[in-house]
């Protein structure tokens, strides 16, 4: 069960980070989507939307295996900046993989549309 904020919602420093690197990740790879995460242990992750004939990512699922890759195995937060104002399912079944318990969603400009307690 999801509990929205809602798109006023003010983000500490951290999670206004998150949305800066995921802003910064689309906009390197003019991709549709930007995505960022911080793990257990603070580190941050950023990646963009993968698609290769070979392989296809969201934003989301790319950051997370990043992060994995890096030995992460939790998530304290995930921010997801473009047009979606909803996660997918392939994005919200990485997030819960790492038991994730805030998604950010926000346009490209970085306008928090959601921030939702998973």
């Amino acid at each position: 069960m999801m509990q929205t904020d809602g798109p006023a919602t003010v983000l500490d420093a951290e999670d206004a980070k998150l949305v800066t690197l995921a802003r910064g990740a689309r906009g390197r790879a003019a991709a549709v989507e930007g995505a960022a995460v911080r793990d257990e242990d603070g580190r941050t992750y950023a990646a963009a939307t993968v698609e290769l004939p070979s392989l296809r990512l969201t934003a989301l699922q790319a950051a997370v295996a990043a992060a994995v890759s890096s030995g992460a195995r939790a998530l304290e937060a995930a921010a997801v900046v473009g047009a979606a104002t909803s996660l997918d399912p392939s994005s919200s079944a990485a997030a819960s993989d790492l038991g994730t318990p805030v998604v950010i969603l926000a346009a490209a400009d970085g306008t928090v549309r959601s921030r939702s307690k998973v």
